[in-house]
């Protein structure tokens, strides 16, 4: 079994909704939550937007290797309406994105694990340090909490009361 670390987020249509189904389709297709972090309200992050995001930050156990989790994410994210811009940030009702897999480092053309922006972004680093905060980074050597400590992120993140 391999382990993961999921970041979900969206700022579009039912946000309560679209994390319950998340949820199921992410234990149905990809493999078994082990951990959740709090869902936070912050900012779109490199854009502008109306709508505030909600994230989180779950741990996963699958037995997928690293490019079929990303396959099953693309699909999950095409279901919740999701179009591919690689050029531009957009609001969407769904965004997944693979921030650990196990304490591996790996880069190719459609994948970089650890998420390469995870340490500059506070609504991916504190779900992070909540549920994991002396996890290290495999490449900069630092806990989830000591990359929160260093972000030069201002975000202003706020914890929700919402349970699914």
């Amino acid at each position: 079994m391999h382990n993961v670390f999921l970041g979900i987020g969206g700022n579009l249509g039912n946000k309560t909704e679209n994390f319950k189904n998340v949820f199921k389709i992410i234990i149905r297709e990809i493999g078994n939550i082990t951990l959740t972090s709090s869902v936070y309200e912050t900012p779109p992050w490199g854009f502008q937007a109306k709508e505030s995001f909600w994230n989180q930050v779950l741990q996963v156990e699958t037995e997928l290797l690293p490019g079929e989790v990303l396959s099953k994410i693309h699909n999950i994210e095409d279901r919740f309406g999701r179009i591919r811009d690689n050029k531009n940030y957009t609001s969407r009702e769904m965004d997944i994105d693979i921030i650990y897999y196990d304490d591996s480092f790996l880069e190719n053309e459609n994948l970089i694990i650890p998420h390469p922006l995870l340490h500059q972004r506070k609504f991916v680093l504190v779900p992070l340090a909540e549920i994991a905060p002396n996890l290290k980074h495999p490449l900069l050597r630092l806990t989830s909490l000591q990359m929160l400590e260093n972000c030069k992120d201002e975000s202003v993140i706020k914890k929700l009361d919402v349970n699914f």
